[in-house]
């Protein structure tokens, strides 16, 4: 199942070629994680989701320029690969109905108060296989 969220574009997001400058497409990425993982009243409040998730790694891929616009764009998210201690969030970003980006992040649960990396809990399994592409 995939989740979806409307993202707006901001003035400061264009480039000097009126076009949404690259590095602004992995904000939109960020708001619509945020958006599940913190903001949906679905989120059960023991999951340590909420206590800290670590960037691991990017990729992204660009379809199509997009220019700025009052209408807002579509990110479309779901999780895959979900490991012990890691899984992905993949995305496709929709302008006006029409693909134009598309990339993953890999998150890493992280306890700040040892400074590392943790596992999984099966609270969080089960709150990710909501969103999963996998059976």
């Amino acid at each position: 199942m995939r989740h979806t969220v409307q993202v707006p574009m901001r003035w400061s997001d264009m480039d000097a070629y009126q076009h949404i400058n690259n590095v602004a497409f992995l904000g939109y990425f960020e708001m619509a994680r945020v958006n599940l993982f913190f903001e949906q009243p679905t989120h059960d409040e023991h999951t340590g989701m909420r206590r800290g998730l670590i960037v691991a790694s990017h990729e992204i891929a660009y379809k199509r320029p997009v220019v700025y616009g009052q209408e807002p764009l579509e990110v479309q998210l779901w999780v895959s690969g979900v490991r012990a201690a890691a899984f992905t969030c993949s995305y496709e970003l929709f302008d006006h109905g029409a693909l134009a980006v598309t990339g993953s992040t890999l998150l890493v649960p992280f306890d700040f108060s040892l400074n590392r990396p943790r596992r999984l809990t099966a609270e969080e399994k089960e709150f990710l296989a909501r969103w999963s592409d996998e059976d």
